[in-house]
């Protein structure tokens, strides 16, 4: 297939290419990690469609050959509308009643256009620690650079693995699991989700904490308290107390696994523009860790071995 005569469209953090064609549809290209990219991706798609949530929908697949067709939601983002938005509350309100309905779904495997069963993993404990590890896997060398490390890293490991076991929530729910402002789109009036494919069943806390403490937008504790009361106010039966430490953690170590994750696209796949973001991630982990015993050892640890200064600088 040529490409060249579509217009390729900004992409994300994946080994997929998007490409608008002239048919109202944009064309979705993955040779790397083509099952989760194109096939898990169309699937998690439909689950979705059928438990009322807003998806583009699939128009033509050529898996073969590296590319699925699905429906064009247009260009206007979530992350744009509340980026120049004065009043947000409105939008959060929209978002997070969203979340609610996600959060409502029991589909535990679904068939592919390929006709094969796929079933919507765990968000395990081994999983999630993993991700955090990336943190000190991809980030942590650039900025520690004694003959100890890997002590130290074993010493931050097993205390990501303290802090995980401090969970209190055991109900497990359809998580999204990058449930942020750039995965929506406003498309016909209503809200549209996106980026679906690494969906699993894990901790309600963690898609509001890839809302509510966001990267790519920079909001005021005010406004992140306002979005976690609409949330309770939806979900009256959870314990607030609960939620709130659950949160809090998984706020953290989804914090850290971004730096980690950023700091890799600059490394191995040349994608820069993500370290800018690094700061942000920061100081969001930095609010949440201070003056909360359940992070004592945490903020010890990034204190000792991680200069302040280093955290907030612009990388290049």
């Amino acid at each position: 297939m040529n490409l060249n005569k579509y217009k390729l469209l900004a992409g994300d953090a994946s080994h997929r290419q998007f490409y608008r064609s002239s048919e109202n549809s944009i064309i979705v290209y993955s040779k790397k990690n083509k099952y989760s990219n194109l096939l898990v991706y169309e699937a998690i798609n439909r689950c979705l469609d059928k438990n009322r949530i807003k998806v583009p929908k699939l128009k033509k697949q050529f898996y073969s050959k590296n590319y699925i067709e699905i429906e064009d939601l247009g260009n206007n983002s979530i992350f744009k509308i509340l980026k120049n938005k004065k009043k947000k509350n409105n939008t959060y309100l929209q978002i997070i009643k969203l979340l609610k309905l996600l959060q409502k779904i029991q589909t535990k495997s679904i068939t592919t256009f390929r006709g094969k069963k796929y079933k919507i993993p765990k968000y395990t404990k081994l999983k999630l620690l993993n991700e955090a590890n990336l943190f000190l896997q991809w980030y942590f060398p650039r900025v520690y650079k004694n003959k100890n490390i890997k002590n130290v890293k074993k010493k931050i490991g097993y205390v990501f693995e303290k802090l995980h076991s401090k969970l209190k929530i055991k109900k497990k729910v359809f998580v999204h699991r990058d449930f942020h402002i750039s995965n929506m789109m406003f498309y016909k009036k209503k809200i549209y989700l996106i980026d679906s494919q690494d969906a699993v069943y894990g901790n309600i806390a963690y898609d509001l904490a890839s809302l509510i403490d966001d990267v790519r937008l920079k909001t005021s504790i005010k406004q992140k308290d306002i979005i976690f009361k609409m949330f309770m106010n939806l979900n009256r039966s959870i314990d607030k107390n609960k939620l709130r430490n659950d949160f809090e953690i998984l706020s953290v170590l989804r914090n850290l696994k971004i730096i980690g994750i950023f700091t890799r696209l600059a490394i191995r796949d040349g994608k820069k523009k993500y370290l800018k973001m690094i700061p942000y991630a920061w100081k969001m982990i930095e609010q949440r860790i201070s003056g909360n015993i359940i992070f004592k050892d945490l903020e010890q640890n990034l204190n000792k071995y991680i200069n302040k200064k280093n955290r907030l600088k612009k990388w290049k």
